[in-house]
């Protein structure tokens, strides 16, 4: 196991989800955050609970991942003692509706590849050369079930989480003989702001997702996501599928009567 200890992690879309109990996880293992979100006063919000909480220094950086010029500009603004970034978290993703294919929006469509695909090659190729300079890092991708399973009306979505594991596979490629480790962690069911977002803000329908069946929760992700980064050098936890119980695929979950759960 290695000691997280003054190490730097900078984690994307960090304001809420599995990007919050990331950097919660980070933090409680000694870890200096680097927290990337569109929404500045989240991220204040949340650096000022992690000081409070475990006293863990942080740096804040609001920024669009979809923004190539802007993404370039933050992490070039960081400070020389927060610049060497030994822990790249690319949470930062989304799903937008779910039409079929005929039915869909393609401004969803857009949002989806600028933010999940576009947005997660921004951060990583702003920071990999470090990285491989130092010859040290490690990049952990969150994935999702989606990626490896396509699900009626997820078309697109599940397009661009087949991608994000298609960039891990070619990363470790590309990487190899450095030291620098590639993780993907795949979800399934997780209880986050998730499906209020696809559902564009119909929460009755968003609650539907996850009815009558214990999901996972961000924090279950964010264990996942430390004990990777937690690894001796010489080992690298490559790809993590990780579902609930009551899942077994990205289409089939047992889902309990209201009088089974009492």
């Amino acid at each position: 196991m290695v000691d997280l200890d003054g190490s730097i992690a900078l984690v994307t879309g960090a304001s809420s989800g599995i990007g919050t109990a990331c950097a919660r996880s980070f933090a409680r293992a000694g870890a200096r955050l680097v927290l990337l979100a569109r929404s500045g006063d989240r991220l204040r919000e949340l650096q000022a609970e992690l000081a409070d909480d475990s006293g863990g220094a942080c740096y804040v950086l609001p920024c669009d991942v979809r923004d190539r010029a802007a993404v370039t500009a933050a992490v070039a603004s960081l400070p020389p003692s927060w610049s060497d970034i030994d822990v790249l978290v690319n949470n930062a993703g989304l799903s937008r509706g779910f039409d079929r294919f005929p039915d869909c929006s393609i401004e969803d469509w857009e949002e989806m590849i600028d933010t999940n695909l576009k947005g997660l090659l921004y951060v990583t190729r702003a920071l990999v050369p470090g990285m491989v300079a130092r010859d040290r890092g490690h990049i952990i991708n969150i994935g999702s079930i989606a990626g490896h399973q396509t699900y009626p009306r997820g078309n697109v979505y599940c397009a661009t989480k087949a991608a994000v594991r298609a960039l891990s596979e070619g990363l470790k490629l590309d990487l190899l003989g450095t030291a620098v480790r590639v993780s993907s962690v795949d979800p399934g069911l997780v209880e986050t702001n998730f499906s209020n977002v696809r559902f564009h803000g119909d929460r009755v329908q968003a609650a539907k997702t996850y009815a009558g069946m214990t999901p996972l929760t961000p924090e279950d992700i964010a264990e996942v996501v430390a004990f990777c980064a937690s690894r001796p050098p010489h080992v690298n936890i490559s790809e993590v599928l990780v579902i609930p119980t009551d899942q077994s695929s990205s289409t089939l979950v047992h889902r309990r009567l209201p009088d089974e759960r009492a």
